[in-house]
């Protein structure tokens, strides 16, 4: 797995809660109503994302998510996984990715960007090559202000991205899909947060 930061003055800051500004789009809290993911069109559409966020906001989960998109890799962003990944075109036709903005619950870990990057360094030695070695994650540190019950902190979110392609888009789904599950699962493991 690769990552990076993203935290100097000029990057972008996860807000949270937000809400576009055409009000289409808001942040929606799945930690405590199972029921708000009706309202993520995205989890409707792709069942491995609404196992994804499920299993992310769960009450066991480490971290909790404050937005999500999935979408069909264009030309440019194809040809860079197929290069990442070391295949021939013909190899990988079609790709699918997929972010995921995670927060952590442990204030002590959202607070440090040193813990933040300590967490990646576990994840990165966990995560074995990902299914068929047609998929990827990435991981990038940003800054964040999460505003939850009138409360005010700053600190560092992860942008994770899973990318998978293959020979149609049927594949580049299936590995995707796969990919997803896997990154999703080692994020539960108790091991990812042992000191």
């Amino acid at each position: 797995m690769e990552w990076s930061t993203a935290i100097a003055a000029e990057d972008p800051v996860l807000v949270v809660p937000w809400q576009s500004p055409d009000g289409q789009l808001r942040w929606v809290d799945l930690r405590e109503d199972d029921f708000a993911m009706d309202e993520i069109r995205e989890a409707d559409e792709h069942p491995a994302l609404l196992s994804a966020l499920r299993a992310l906001n769960s009450a066991r989960s480490p971290v909790f998510t404050a937005k999500c998109d999935v979408w069909a890799m264009e030309a440019e962003e194809l040809e860079a996984t197929r290069d990442d990944l070391l295949l021939e075109p013909e190899q990988a036709e079609a790709g699918v990715a997929c972010y995921l903005d995670l927060l952590w619950r442990d204030r002590g870990i959202f607070a440090s960007r040193h813990r933040t990057e300590q967490v990646l360094h576990r994840l990165d030695r966990m995560i074995e090559e990902l299914p068929g070695s047609l998929a990827k994650a990435e991981a990038v540190v940003r800054p964040a202000v999460v505003e939850l019950e009138g409360a005010v902190a700053e600190g560092y979110c992860l942008s994770l991205y899973v990318k998978g392609v293959g020979v149609d888009a049927t594949e580049a789904d299936e590995r995707w899909s796969a990919a997803l599950r896997e990154v999703v699962a080692l994020f539960r493991r108790s091991e990812l947060l042992a000191l």
